[in-house]
C-alpha cells in the first residue's frame, strides 16, 4: 500500500504524523511511505532522515493524489478535504462531534475516515487519545501557571506558593488520562489540588495514587460552583468518547470566578466543558471573560512537538501497519478497536456518538464492511 504523510498546515501545528522509525517499519513491511518535504522539521526531524530509511520525499499534491493511506495528525482544514478521493483512508485526530461541517466534508468525500480518538479496546480505553491527553494534561497546568502571571492578565499567583504564602488553588474537572496526569503536575509542583469526577471508582484511583494529596469530589453543580469560588486555575479534563464534552460551567458560574484566574479547556476540542470557552490557536490562545484569562488551544501537544510527535507515533503505528497491510476491511474485521475508530465510511456517518452529535442517522459498520 502507498502510505502518504502530508505537511500539517494547521496554524501553529508542528507535529508529524509518522517518525522514520515508523516509515522503515512500514517499508519493511513491503509498504511504499511518501513523506512531503519539510514535514518532519517541526519536531525536528530532517528529510534526509526519512530518505535514509527508504521514505520517498515528494509534494503535497504527490502524497494526496497517490496515497491509499494518509497519516495525519490533525483534522483536515477544508483545503485538504477537498483532496480526499472515494475508497481513501484517512487516518488522524478528527473531533467529528462538535464539527459538523467537517463531518459532512468526509462524508461527502467518498474516503474512509478514521479517528484516532475514537479507537477503543473492550475495557473502554483510548489507546491512540492516551499519549497526547498524557502531554495535554502535564500542558494545562505548566500553560495555566504562565498565564497566572500579571503580566499576561492572571492574579499574579504562584502556584507552588512560598513559605508563609499559600499555594495557588487547583481545581480539575475529570479523572481520565488528562486530569490524571494534570493533577501529577499540579501536586509536583505544590499547589493545593482538588479533582472532581462523575465516577467514585475514578476519585478512588486517584486518592490512592496521591494519598491525600488531592481532593476528591464527586462531580456535580454543587460541587463544581463551590470549588470555582476557589479556583486560581481551573483545568477542563472531561471526555465522553466520540460525543460532544458535556458543558459542566456555566457562564453564570464563570462570572463568580475570581478575577484574574485561569481556565484552560483540555476538552476544547470537542466542544469544551466550559460554556464560555472557544477554540484557540498556539498563535493567539487566550481571551478574557468576565475577567477570567480563557486558554483554548485545541491542539495543545504542538506546543512540544517533538515529544508528541514520537508518543503518538508509539501508538499509531502498529495500527498504521495493520491497516496497510491487511486492508481495511480486514482490519476492521480483525481489529474491534480499530474499527471504533471509523467515524465515516464512503459517504456514511458509522460511528454512533458522532452520527447524534452532528444531526445524521448512523449507518452500522457491519452493514459497510459486507
Amino acid at each position: 500500500m502507498i502510505v502518504g504523510v502530508p505537511r500539517e498546515i494547521k496554524p501553529g501545528e508542528q507535529r508529524v504524523a509518522l517518525t522514520p522509525a515508523g516509515a522503515r517499519a512500514l517499508a519493511e513491511a513491503g509498504h511504499r511511505v511518501e513523506v512531503e518535504h519539510g514535514a518532519g522539521g517541526g519536531s525536528g526531524i530532517r528529510d534526509d532522515e526519512y530518505a535514509t530509511v527508504g521514505a520517498a520525499l515528494v509534494t503535497a499534491d504527490e502524497v494526496w493524489q497517490r496515497a491509499e493511506l494518509v497519516l495525519k495528525v490533525k483534522e483536515p482544514l477544508p483545503a485538504e478535504s477537498a483532496r480526499l478521493r472515494p475508497g481513501q483512508i484517512l487516518l488522524t485526530y478528527l473531533h467529528l462531534a462538535p464539527a459538523p461541517e467537517l463531518a459532512r466534508a468526509l462524508r461527502d468525500s467518498g474516503a474512509i475516515a478514521i479517528a484516532y480518538e475514537t479507537v477503543q479496546r473492550a475495557d473502554g480505553s483510548l489507546p491512540l487519545l492516551t499519549p497526547m491527553s498524557e502531554v495535554a494534561g502535564r500542558l494545562s497546568v505548566q500553560e495555566g501557571a504562565f498565564y497566572l502571571g500579571r503580566a499576561h492578565g492572571g492574579r499574579g499567583i504562584l502556584l507552588s506558593g512560598v513559605p508563609g504564602v499559600p499555594p495557588g488553588n487547583v481545581v480539575i474537572l475529570g479523572a481520565g488520562t488528562a486530569g490524571l496526569n494534570a493533577a501529577r503536575t499540579a501536586v509536583g509542583l505544590g499547589a493545593d489540588v482538588s479533582t472532581l469526577d462523575v465516577n467514585p471508582d475514578r476519585l478512588r484511583h486517584v486518592d490512592d495514587i496521591f494519598r491525600g494529596q488531592v481532593v476528591t469530589l464527586m462531580s456535580n453543580s454543587f460541587n463544581v460552583e463551590q470549588v470555582l469560588r476557589r479556583a486560581d486555575l481551573l483545568i477542563g479534563a472531561v471526555l465522553v468518547a466520540g460525543a460532544r464534552a458535556p458543558r459542566l460551567v456555566t457562564k453564570d458560574m464563570v462570572a463568580t470566578m475570581k478575577e484574574g484566574s485561569v481556565i484552560v479547556d483540555v476538552s476544547v476540542d470537542q466542544g469544551g466543558c466550559v460554556e464560555t470557552i472557544h477554540p484557540t490557536t498556539l498563535l493567539d490562545p487566550v481571551y478574557l471573560v468576565s475577567g477570567v484569562v480563557h486558554y483554548g488551544v485545541a491542539n495543545m501537544p504542538a506546543l512540544v512537538p517533538r515529544t508528541s510527535t514520537f508518543a503518538l507515533t508509539n501508538a499509531t503505528l502498529p495500527y498504521a501497519l495493520e491497516l496497510a497491510t491487511r486492508g481495511v476491511v480486514a482490519a476492521a474485521r480483525a481489529n474491534p478497536a480499530l474499527a471504533k475508530g471509523i467515524n465515516v465510511w464512503r459517504g456514511q456517518v458509522v460511528h454512533p456518538a458522532v452520527a447524534e452529535a452532528v444531526g445524521t442517522p448512523a449507518t452500522p459498520l457491519d452493514a459497510c464492511l459486507r
